[in-house]
Order: structure tokens, then C-alpha cells, then sequence
């Protein structure tokens, strides 16, 4: 069995054509944008306002972190 077909704690992933999961690996996605990618997937189904708020702060942590550089990472939009 996959560990694609079975999840823990509900079926708010697995009711998509294709998983974030799947989608942020085949794509190299980054952690945190990752996370984003998470949330926004579920929030209607499982954490309603509050995955909103998270993705927020998970953006906000982003700004911060790639801010500190003082320039964007490789492959980021330039300023």
C-alpha cells in the first residue's frame, strides 16, 4: 500500500486530483513555501481561518529569512 492512500488525522489531502505532497516534491518546492502550498490546499476542509493565519505567518517568517540577505534567492523574482 502507498502511503499516498492512507493519512492521519482526516482525508483533506487525499481528496484531490494529486496531493500537495506530490505536487511540492516533484516540484523541488522549498520548506516554508511548501507550507504555504499545505494550507491553502486545506483550510476550507480542516483549519478554516486558522490555516489562513498560518500560511500568513509562514509568508512572513519567508519575507524575514529571505530579507536578512539583502538579496532574493536563486531563482526568486528580483526586486
Amino acid at each position: 500500500m502507498s502511503a499516498l492512500n492512507s493519512q492521519c488525522g482526516g482525508t483533506h489531502y487525499r481528496q484531490h486530483n494529486i496531493q500537495p505532497v506530490e505536487f511540492i516534491h516533484a516540484n523541488g518546492i522549498p520548506f516554508v513555501e511548501g507550507c504555504c502550498i499545505k494550507y491553502l490546499v486545506r483550510w476550507r476542509q480542516k483549519g478554516g481561518i486558522e490555516d489562513l493565519r498560518k500560511v500568513q505567518h509562514y509568508i512572513d517568517l519567508l519575507i524575514e529569512l529571505e530579507g536578512r540577505t539583502g538579496e532574493a534567492s536563486p531563482g526568486a523574482p528580483q526586486k
